[in-house]
């Protein structure tokens, strides 16, 4: 495209049609892995006389996740030599046949390997959908639309995972049908995306869009780590969050949905109000205030101080990761040479599942020697100790600013 692309003011930029068709997208990943979760018991009964039932059953929900760490990489570089916008369509389309093959698919293993292809389209459109955000946008307004994007994700998680669970009490093979719904905005994403103009953002403090920032490898190697370090400890919510009920005498099917819906819906509430953080707090402050949110919220759940205690640290949680998670897209984008955005939205969207793939395994061994209360009390601690470097490191950077300006 060789017409210039406006830029909206951030307040507005939800109202933007690239803006909503990047949202729309965004949605669709969130639906991967857990929106059949509830058919699982079904297709156990239904598969019963398979003689791995129970193995395959439980990797249908991972199998996306794995297929994503493998391959996001590889689409990232791809996305950026055959262009963005085609490859976001391509996996939209994709998503929409491996996800909802499984309605019709005749066994087990079938079913599995649609789940991999699926996270192959999951890599697709995550990885396609951020760098376009930093094509189309830049500054406040691209800070915006990232807070937008969590609080998107949030969302459609929440009611799509609830109408799976409505839709498995009537058949198994029914949440299927939900991967089948994203067909319905590829009309509007191919009039939406204009292809991308080359140009260098001029708002937020960036460095040069086309060059990135000359030490560019190295913080988004910091950045990869700390993003998979962040969603390991998330991940422990989801994960041995209903272990923990269970241990405490809670109802822990009951209560679990209650916890991670307070969390999601906390966290796409806060998502919301990320772009004024952003412009406000820059990144370091951000971190501080988020990590140091998550730090309460874990330490609340591990003191056993009671029910609502526990629910409010979930609240806690779930805003803090709210406004954590954006600003590894912000950072990555403002610091990635142009012509790399892709490859680089590759290798984050591979730290992010890699963390959740880790975080059970590294759990266990913690509840093993410390108990529940113990992993939460821990997770507490690194988010803490991650929050004060965060405020360290922005009081240091504001120090050296004021002594430049003097």
């Amino acid at each position: 495209m060789k017409s210039h692309v406006e830029i909206p003011p951030a307040h507005a930029v939800w109202r933007n049609r690239r803006a909503q068709a990047l949202l729309l997208a965004a949605t669709a990943t969130i639906m991967a892995n857990a929106t059949i979760s509830p058919a699982l018991p079904g297709l156990a009964r239904e598969f019963a006389a398979h003689p791995q039932v129970d193995l395959l059953t439980r990797l249908l929900v991972p199998a996306p996740s794995l297929a994503v760490v493998l391959v996001a990489p590889l689409v990232g570089v791809l996305s950026d030599r055959i262009g963005r916008r085609g490859l976001l369509v391509w996996g939209i389309a994709l998503f929409v046949l491996a996800g909802s093959a499984g309605l019709l698919l005749p066994g087990l293993e079938s079913i599995l390997i649609s789940r991999l292809i699926l996270g192959v389209a999951v890599a697709a459109i995550m990885t396609t959908q951020t760098a376009l955000i930093g094509d189309y946008f830049s500054g406040a307004a691209r800070a915006a639309l990232t807070g937008l994007q969590t609080s998107a994700r949030n969302f459609g998680g929440f009611v799509f995972i609830s109408t799976a669970g409505l839709l498995a009490s009537l058949s198994p093979r029914l949440p299927f049908a939900i991967y089948a719904i994203p067909v319905l905005i590829l009309p509007f994403v191919l009039r939406a995306l204009p292809r991308p103009v080359r140009r260098v953002a001029a708002q937020g403090g960036e460095t040069s869009a086309a060059n990135g920032h000359r030490n560019w490898r190295l913080i988004l190697t910091g950045l990869l780590l700390f993003q998979m370090v962040t969603n390991m400890t998330f991940f422990i919510m989801p994960t041995q969050i209903p272990f923990y009920l269970d241990t405490l005498g809670h109802d822990s099917a009951v209560m679990t949905g209650t916890v991670l819906g307070l969390l999601t819906l906390a966290g796409g509430l806060a998502a919301l109000v990320y772009g004024r953080l952003a412009v406000r707090l820059q990144v370091t402050g951000v971190w501080a205030l988020g990590y140091g949110a998550m730090a309460m919220g874990m330490a609340a759940i591990g003191t056993k101080a009671g029910l609502p205690v526990m629910l409010a640290g979930a609240v806690a949680i779930g805003i803090g990761f709210a406004w954590v998670l954006p600003v590894f897209v912000t950072a990555m984008l403002a610091i990635a040479p142009a012509r790399r955005r892709g490859g680089a939205g590759g290798l984050l969207t591979t730290a992010i599942f890699l963390g959740q793939v880790l975080s059970p395994f590294l759990s266990l061994p913690i509840i093993a020697a410390i108990g529940f209360d113990g992993l939460y009390l821990g997770a507490g601690a690194l988010l803490a100790t991650i929050s004060a470097l965060a405020l360290i490191a922005g009081i240091l950077q504001r120090i050296r600013i004021r002594a430049h300006a003097a």
